[in-house]
């Protein structure tokens, strides 16, 4: 991969969409820089965004809706010690940048509080005066995905035509199938930062994903099912292969649960199958990972580094460099590549994810996890594509050794205790195992657990890893931001299962 071309590229892209337009220049950003730092402050950065997006929906046979809209502005912060001042605006002309760096610096100076449309939050006094970067100079990002623009990739018409198709290839699978809904969704987003060290870097990023949900009816028996994905491409990656698989999933997932039974309850043995119950790890384990957490000692894994936390064979982890994946980024929301982490290796707890401020109050490497949902947003440690790596057992030999239990496919919702791990997640596709073999549906089954005890409990790890097919979203502290997860076929001994039965 060329790791100069494109940042160079998308530097001069950014540039285009988001200072010549508004009569901003590197001067002026080196200039509002240095006005924060009359204030004693150890960084500061300024966070330009303009983001195109739309959304199209169909339903009963119709597209009934569509939505588009344009965002853009300008986040300015600054941080002293553990206490970040942060102020924003939508507006990117010279005075508002001003006003933006000014409320930044007042807040700093004075360590306010409060938020209002244009100061921030937070703010302090640094312990020592740190003179800012008279220069920016362009640092070297990724090359994962095409700075295309999918929202120009195919006409109005053709839109409502692919939504069309996927409609009736639901209906053609089955005569069971009585509702189709569908969705297509892309979004351009173009960012970049200025960073009081001389560090100017940007990305241009695609997103496009399509949504399929069917509702199945059966001796009065209704049941709903799901499928999609998506990545960072423009609207052309969405094949009638493709389609035909998301509509797929989605069938399938209604027909077997009109067939399901109630769901037994207690303790068993559970396979986890490959892909997006990847989610289970995510939402248990990787933000228990995340920097912030474990430096402020809240997380279940704080002060674990070193240690076993795992049975022996668990590697994951954190990868924001797969090409043309949901979670990926040619850079974070600082400016930083992103970059491949193992977060556990072999059982062993080797590091956790992190943004720049966490990685140096904790003296630990910058990860390139530093996410924010927008120009209006701080950026915190955030997880990109978190996945298990793969073991060496075959799937059919870890459901042939299990007696008794439950293999979990597919999830819908759930929720986690970050300060101790405890997790309940609702599986929207299971089954029974009797007898080292895969028997009938269930419906309603319920994992609950806690995610430290749970990755010591793992017995058989598959070797059929596999990454969620992009529909992940990541929701903390309010911001939500697209992800991936994955994992190979998994058996864990020992796990509670909530049922119906």
């Amino acid at each position: 991969m060329n790791l100069i071309e494109p940042a160079i590229q998308s530097l001069a892209i950014a540039k285009d969409a988001l200072l010549t337009p508004h009569g901003l220049d590197e001067g002026l950003l080196i200039k509002t820089l240095g006005a924060i730092f009359q204030e004693r402050v150890d960084y500061a950065d300024l966070y330009f965004q303009t983001t195109r997006s739309e959304a199209w929906s169909l339903e009963e046979g119709i597209v009934k809706s569509g939505s588009f809209s344009i965002d853009q502005g300008v986040g300015v912060r600054a941080i002293a010690g553990d206490r970040t001042a942060f102020a924003y605006s939508d507006d990117l002309t010279p005075e508002a940048l001003r006003q933006a760096a000014e409320a930044t610096r007042v807040i700093g100076a004075h360590g306010g509080s409060g938020r209002v449309k244009v100061p921030g939050t937070r703010g302090a006094k640094a312990a020592k005066r740190i003179v800012p970067a008279t220069a920016l100079r362009g640092v070297s990002g990724r090359d994962l995905y095409l700075p295309r623009d999918p929202l120009d990739s195919l006409d109005a018409t053709e839109k409502v035509k692919l939504l069309e198709r996927v409609e009736k290839m639901a209906r053609a699978r089955d005569p069971r199938i009585k509702q189709v809904m569908a969705g297509l969704a892309g979004e351009y987003d173009i960012v970049m930062v200025a960073r009081s060290d001389g560090v100017m870097a940007a990305d241009i990023r695609p997103l496009v994903r399509v949504s399929v949900t069917v509702i199945a009816e059966q001796d009065g028996r209704r049941e709903i099912g799901s499928g999609g994905g998506g990545g960072r491409y423009d609207y052309h990656y969405f094949s009638d292969e493709l389609l035909s698989s998301y509509v797929d999933d989605a069938i399938r997932a209604a027909l077997v649960n009109l067939e399901a039974r109630p769901a037994p309850a207690g303790n068993m043995s559970v396979v986890l199958g490959p892909g997006w119950p990847g989610v289970l790890l995510h939402e248990a384990i990787g933000h228990g990972l995340e920097g912030d957490f474990n430096r402020k000692g809240s997380s279940a894994f704080a002060g674990k580094i070193g240690e076993r936390v795992a049975a022996k064979g668990v590697t994951v982890v954190d990868d924001g460099t797969i090409p043309n994946r949901r979670g990926s980024l040619n850079i974070d929301d600082e400016g930083n590549p992103t970059q491949c982490t193992t977060l556990i290796e072999d059982g062993i707890l080797k590091g956790y994810i992190q943004d720049s401020m966490n990685a140096r109050l904790m003296g630990m490497p910058v990860t390139g996890n530093a996410r924010r949902e927008s120009y209006a947003a701080l950026p915190m440690p955030r997880m990109t594509n978190t996945y298990m790596l793969n073991g060496d057992r075959e799937p059919a030999e870890i459901i042939a050794s299990v007696k008794k239990g439950l293999y979990a496919v597919n999830f819908g919702g759930g929720q986690v205790d970050i300060t101790n791990g405890k997790f309940v997640f609702s599986a929207s596709e299971a089954y029974m195992i009797e007898d080292g073999k895969v028997t009938y549906p269930v419906k309603g089954a319920t994992l609950i657990g806690s995610g430290p005890e749970s990755l010591k409990y793992v017995s058989m790890i598959g070797n059929d890893m596999a990454l969620d097919r992009g529909v992940g979203v990541c929701g903390k502290d309010g911001q939500s931001v697209p992800v991936g997860v994955g994992q190979p076929t998994l058996r864990i001994d020992r796990m509670t299962v909530g049922g119906t039965a």
